[in-house]
């Protein structure tokens, strides 16, 4: 099994239901989140959750994911952006970032507790679920 990242920061403010993402793919095998990563980057405090995701909507530009552990792997997981079209979320995991340039919070599985289904529907999300949403520094690591 190969671990595999991808890191940003958005580039469209996230919504309750839009944001940055990582997907299965339709022949990816079941992937494994493991950890990831939200992180403010402006002075006013902001609310963020990862939600799974049921239905993909429509995912914005793809982001380039990296081997961690094994460069010969062949990455099968897909990451985005953001979406342009809303996806169906249900809520995991949500907290508050403080006022404060780099305030954040990582969130941590072991290994085969976050499971993603293999399917183009399938995934996690990273949201603002209420407030007033902001830019956000992020990151997604997986196994797959």
């Amino acid at each position: 099994m190969a671990r595999v990242g991808v890191g940003e920061r958005t580039s469209a403010i996230p919504t309750a239901v839009r944001g940055p993402s990582v997907y299965a793919t339709a022949s990816s095998g079941r992937l494994y989140l493991r950890e990831v990563g939200v992180f403010n980057t402006t002075a006013v405090a902001v609310c963020v959750a990862l939600e799974v995701a049921t239905t993909a909507g429509t995912v914005g530009a793809g982001l380039t994911e990296v081997n961690i552990s094994d460069p010969s792997h062949a990455i099968l997981g897909a990451a985005f952006q953001t979406h342009t079209g809303d996806a169906t979320v249900n809520q995991v995991r949500q907290a508050s970032l403080g006022n404060a340039i780099g305030a954040g919070v990582i969130w941590t599985w072991g290994p085969y507790e976050f499971a993603i289904d293999e399917g183009t529907a399938n995934g996690a999300v990273i949201t603002c679920p209420t407030g007033t949403a902001q830019h956000l520094d992020f990151y997604f690591e997986w196994d797959e």
